[in-house]
């Protein structure tokens, strides 16, 4: 009877756990379908605000009367009052619709879809070679804190982040691609494929890859400094805790006590950033696409601005939006997940 009544406050305690962190996620997926919500709306009314006529830049250079022109802004719906328009794009939106582009004659959907690939590959490898640089110099960089390894690596990162991703692009092309003095031109200027590239998986993929080096290494190098910074600092906060004094008593090497010890308990920031930044980082792949015409949602976004595209730009600014919402959720249930004190509190 004892056991059983010890027993009853912990099942009730498990109960109360539970509901605890169902209204916890409940919270956080309702605050990123409202997000979500506000996204959109924002997005239809953003471009609704931006100069220039669809129908008059479609038409630029063509002989086109008023009335063709009239006839074409009713094709597009952008004759009707601008409420209509916006319970026409919401009701579109909830059946999953994102509208046809004006610029391609096609659904804005399946043109996300192409794009989407080329930008998960570009942001995917910048990123993944971003964390893992910027975790292993911000390593060195703490543990040697002070010397010249840790204020050069510093200086180098902090003065690449604050370089304009598209200036050092630019630069990047020049000496790379393009060639500057006794530097040739090593790698593509453009594109993600060549047209000539033989048949065949191998050197298929060995050609987007070559193509790939540029724009990758640019956004490697203006991404990587957030990462080396916060493992700087958590790795810095850690080196004084008792934990490792205790390591180091019971005589374990310098490196098995950062690798075992300090390291492992530094990461949980630099994790939970590696999610709450990946959905900018895709926002942020536009003006890198851009610069070197990757073919990704990027420069996508570019092309419609020019016309300017308002159903491709809804869908695509929805799409990236909703990446960093989504991200932004993940990290906190993940932190949750993995910091045992934000569960207790």
């Amino acid at each position: 009877m004892a056991d059983l009544l010890a027993g009853a406050p912990e099942s009730t305690g498990s109960g109360g756990t539970r509901g605890r962190l169902g209204r916890y996620l409940a919270g956080k997926f309702g605050g990123g379908l409202l997000s979500l919500f506000l996204v959109a709306v924002l997005g239809f009314f953003l471009f609704r605000v931006m100069p220039g006529d669809p129908a008059r830049t479609m038409t630029r250079g063509a002989p086109v009367s008023e009335e063709q022109l009239a006839a074409l802004r009713a094709r597009f719906g952008l004759d009707q009052p601008l409420w209509k328009q916006f319970v026409d794009f919401l009701g579109d939106l909830l059946r999953g619709d994102l509208g046809t582009s004006y610029t391609y004659s096609r659904p804005v959907g399946d043109l996300i879809l192409e794009r989407l690939g080329p930008t998960l590959l570009l942001v995917g490898t910048a990123t993944v070679l971003a964390v893992v640089l910027g975790l292993w110099i911000g390593t060195k960089a703490a543990w040697r804190h002070g010397s010249a390894f840790d204020k050069g690596s510093t200086s180098v990162a902090l003065t690449l982040w604050s370089v304009p991703t598209f200036w050092l692009g630019l630069i990047v092309l020049m000496v790379f691609g393009v060639g500057a003095g006794p530097i040739p031109g090593l790698f593509p200027v453009g594109g993600i494929s060549s047209p000539d590239v033989p048949d065949g998986l191998v050197p298929q993929v060995l050609d987007v890859a070559h193509h790939l080096v540029l724009p990758s290494l640019t956004m490697v190098a203006v991404v990587y400094a957030q990462y080396l910074m916060i493992m700087r600092s958590s790795l810095l906060e850690e080196m004084g805790a008792d934990y490792l004094t205790t390591a180091r008593a019971k005589g374990l090497r310098e490196d098995l006590v950062r690798r075992r010890h300090a390291v492992p308990n530094a990461l949980l920031p630099t994790v939970t950033l590696v999610f709450l930044h990946l959905g900018l980082v895709v926002a942020g792949a536009i003006t890198v696409e851009t610069v070197f015409s990757w073919p990704g949602l990027g420069l996508l976004t570019f092309e419609a601005l020019r016309v300017p595209d308002l159903p491709l730009l809804q869908g695509v600014f929805i799409v990236l939006a909703g990446s960093v919402i989504v991200m932004n959720v993940l990290a906190d249930v993940l932190y949750r997940v993995l910091d045992p004190r934000v569960r207790e509190s």
